[in-house]
């Protein structure tokens, strides 16, 4: 029996994964069960679209907060933190340790994409 070999690991957002779901829906008609399932989980969890995501993870990077790695970016992408101790909470039980400062900027970026807020905008 073969053993798969793993070339490269990427992190992706939630958002990203919806949609490389719906491109494979198109291409092959349907999904699998597991495909199937892992879609219906993230109709209830994405919250902003995948462009959306796209531009917060690149504000994310250009707040250029020190030992913040492109897994945690995405982790802030899919979750949005938009309090304070909600930031504190998701690293809780990670080795990285961020400021309250950085934690504010991170905060303050990630209110702009929130759905509520754009709802009330428009």
């Amino acid at each position: 029996m073969a053993t798969p070999e793993v070339l490269d690991e990427k992190p992706i957002s939630m958002g990203d994964l919806k949609e490389e779901l719906e491109k494979n829906r198109k291409k092959f008609g349907e999904l699998n069960f597991r495909a199937e399932r892992t879609n219906e989980y993230l109709e209830h969890l994405v919250k902003i679209k995948p462009k959306e995501s796209k531009e917060l993870v690149k504000k994310l990077h250009d707040l250029k907060i020190p030992r913040l790695r492109e897994t945690h970016i995405f982790k802030i992408a899919d979750l949005l933190p938009h309090k304070l101790e909600l930031v504190k909470l998701l690293f809780q039980g990670t080795p990285l340790t961020i400021s309250d400062d950085n934690c504010k900027k991170i905060v303050k970026v990630v209110e702009e994409f929130l759905p509520e807020k754009k709802e009330k905008e428009e």
